[in-house]
């Protein structure tokens, strides 16, 4: 099983019909739809045919109550999910190439607190967004699990996730709480892993860096391996493929980083080309 801890929120996506007319009307296609980080990890895990578990609290209101159920009606175990306070959204705005800024309201996705133990009973992989670490007392209960997961032998993985937590926290800060979380496989994209200077391996962890239609670089105690990226016709939106990438890499196990990243590959692809 995999255990994804962070957010689950409401996305408002705006499809933008062109560049915004500031001040004035701007044509675009709205859609809500379930979103955050973590959750996405965990519903391409359950997509994939694996065991996955969601870790995190969202608000005690009708929207939180309808975005648990359909986490839980697509596969994914939601027995750990924290009530309280107000349910956290997300806007997306997604320009005519495919592209997304993103408008984050995190709300009670941030509350979640006293971890309990058997959150992590029969996980074998924990995965954690940086979101997770972007506010209290979510960055402490994040870290408490990670430390019982090691202790557990479970492994874990991180999404550096954002250059603007890089940006936040400082780039030497970020590498030195990463050293201290001792992941197993750390997550980046290009512009994720250029913030960080990445150029091998972080923390001693499998590093994965995305680029996009490019190919993706693996670092590890290896030389560094490099995955074409098969050609996609059409996107319409590159929201959540880099959680559906891991989802896919983690699920397909360690033996062959090369193997989990052609996997990661695919799943983003089967995102992106179904929406």
């Amino acid at each position: 099983m995999l255990a994804a801890l962070g957010d689950l929120v409401e996305d408002v996506v705006v499809h933008l019909g062109g560049p915004v007319h500031e001040a004035s009307d701007t044509a675009a296609r709205i859609v809500r739809r379930r979103g955050g980080s973590a959750a996405n990890v965990a519903e391409m895990v359950a997509a994939l045919g694996h065991r996955a578990r969601f870790l995190g609290q969202v608000g005690a209101d009708a929207i939180g109550a309808a975005l648990v159920g359909e986490l839980g009606r697509v596969g994914v175990d939601v027995s750990c999910v924290g009530r309280g306070g107000r349910t956290g959204t997300i806007v997306v705005l997604v320009d005519e190439h495919g592209e997304r800024t993103m408008l984050t309201d995190r709300a009670a996705c941030l509350e979640l607190a006293d971890p309990r133990r058997e959150w992590l009973d029969g996980v074998s992989t924990l995965h954690v967004p940086w979101y997770s670490f972007a506010g209290r007392p979510l960055a402490e209960t994040a870290a408490t699990v990670i430390g019982w997961a090691h202790e557990l032998g479970i492994r874990v993985s991180i999404d550096v996730s954002s250059v603007a937590l890089i940006d936040e926290i400082g780039q030497v800060r970020m590498l030195e709480l990463l050293e201290t979380l001792r992941p197993d496989v750390v997550f980046a994209n290009a512009d994720e892993a250029r913030s960080l200077r990445i150029d091998g391996t972080v923390a001693g962890a499998t590093t994965v860096v995305k680029h996009g239609p490019d190919p993706v670089v693996v670092y590890s105690e290896r030389e560094p391996i490099t995955v074409p990226v098969p050609p996609i016709e059409r996107v319409a939106d590159t929201t959540g493929a880099g959680d559906a990438f891991a989802a896919g890499f983690l699920t397909a196990g360690t033996a062959d980083p090369q193997a989990a990243a052609a996997a990661g590959c695919r799943a983003a692809a089967m995102l992106i080309t179904s929406r």
